[in-house]
């Protein structure tokens, strides 16, 4: 079988520096909030040129702390993209707003900024782009559209940890940025993890209170807060991560390079674009096609696995059912939402299984054409 991502690989490649920082973990008896995640913090924080860094228990949560800590609730809305992991609007509806979702662009699959501002009315409060399966949303215009209708700009860069719009990293490009360190994003521990990036200094102190039942001093609660902290565990896993990221991105960018190249001329196939001035860091290689379903049971058939994201908009979700939304609202993103499917990309994908990978695909369009794949 070839793997979507081999998470096994990864591990095994760093498995004793990991033992190392762990067990210097493990023999300090500091398992909260200690030194190394004040060291994460502050290495995150210079990697991405901003103020602070605050490290949470997983993306989610650093969405949700986020929106908390800019006071946004009950009657505000919030844009954002229909086509994206559901935590994203999960994370506006647990705050009490409402998520107002804006249409994609068709080749990059990010929000389109044109939707955006058919969008807002008085209650906007924010923009989340998301920065879909390792790309950059179209910052400049979304950035330009907040700026003219006072509204905030909160990055849901989860799937984006080394991505770049215009030399600048993600998670530096609104007023905050949101990380996922889920084991399979780029940046990685093995469970769950999250962080927060801005330059707004009293947005990274009211998430250091609200990460900890919204206190500064112990006993002393400013705020109705939550418990989500990373462990000490999950920063050193997450500290040996980043010794490795800029290498592991590479290797993921030349094989989505290779797939483009190798890939061209199928024509029952769309190949994934890269937005001018975007560094692409490709933690999903997606494909899209209306003859998804046979394509898929074509590689299926040759022991290569696929997944499909996402196959069901976010508008469509019965937890959104009461909203109103209906088929058709967002045709871009429905028609992704049947057509869209990834193929296996990992750092430690071979290029002998990348090639039975792109072996496989072309051979399927040959029995489309030959009509066997009806």
């Amino acid at each position: 079988m070839i793997p979507l991502i081999s998470l096994k690989k990864q591990y095994e490649v760093i498995e004793a520096e990991l033992m190392d920082e762990m067990r210097k973990v493990l023999r300090s008896g500091q398992y909260i909030l200690g030194s190394k995640v004040n060291q994460l913090e502050e290495t995150i924080a210079e990697k991405l040129g901003v103020g602070s860094a605050v490290a949470v228990a997983n993306g989610t949560d650093a969405l949700i702390l986020t929106l908390d800590a800019y006071d946004i609730g009950e009657g505000d809305e919030v844009i954002t993209t229909p086509f994206t992991f559901f935590s994203t609007a999960e994370a506006i509806s647990r705050v009490g707003a409402k998520p107002v979702f804006a249409d994609v662009d068709p080749q990059t699959y990010t929000i389109c900024p044109n939707k955006i501002k058919e969008k807002i009315t008085s209650s906007t409060k924010a923009i989340i782009p998301v920065h879909l399966f390792g790309q950059c949303a179209e910052m400049d215009a979304i950035n330009r559209i907040a700026c003219e209708h006072d509204l905030l700009v909160i990055e849901d860069a989860c799937q984006a940890y080394g991505a770049t719009y215009k030399g600048k990293p993600a998670g530096s490009l609104g007023d905050a940025g949101c990380f996922s360190f889920f084991p399979t994003k780029n940046l990685g521990t093995l469970g769950d993890g999250g962080m927060v990036s801005t330059s707004d200094a009293q947005l990274a102190q009211k998430i250091r209170s609200l990460r900890v039942h919204g206190s500064i001093k112990k006993y002393h609660h400013q705020h109705i807060g939550y418990n989500s902290r990373l462990d000490e565990l999950h920063a050193a896993i997450l500290m040996v991560g980043l010794r490795h990221i800029d290498q592991w991105n590479k290797q993921r960018i030349a094989l989505g390079e290779r797939y483009h190249y190798k890939l061209q001329g199928i024509k029952h196939m769309k190949l994934p674009k890269t937005a001018e001035n975007c560094m692409h860091v490709y933690h999903l290689y997606c494909i899209e096609s209306k003859n998804r379903k046979q394509i898929i049971e074509c590689l299926h058939k040759k022991n290569i696995q696929t997944g499909i994201y996402y196959p069901c908009c976010l508008h469509l979700q019965d937890a959104y059912h009461h909203v109103g939304y209906k088929v058709g609202d967002f045709p871009i993103a429905e028609q992704l939402s049947e057509r869209l499917f990834a193929i296996p990309l990992f750092p430690f994908l071979s290029t002998e299984n990348q090639d039975e990978v792109i072996t496989a695909l072309r051979e399927s369009e040959g029995l489309l054409q030959c009509g066997r794949q009806e």
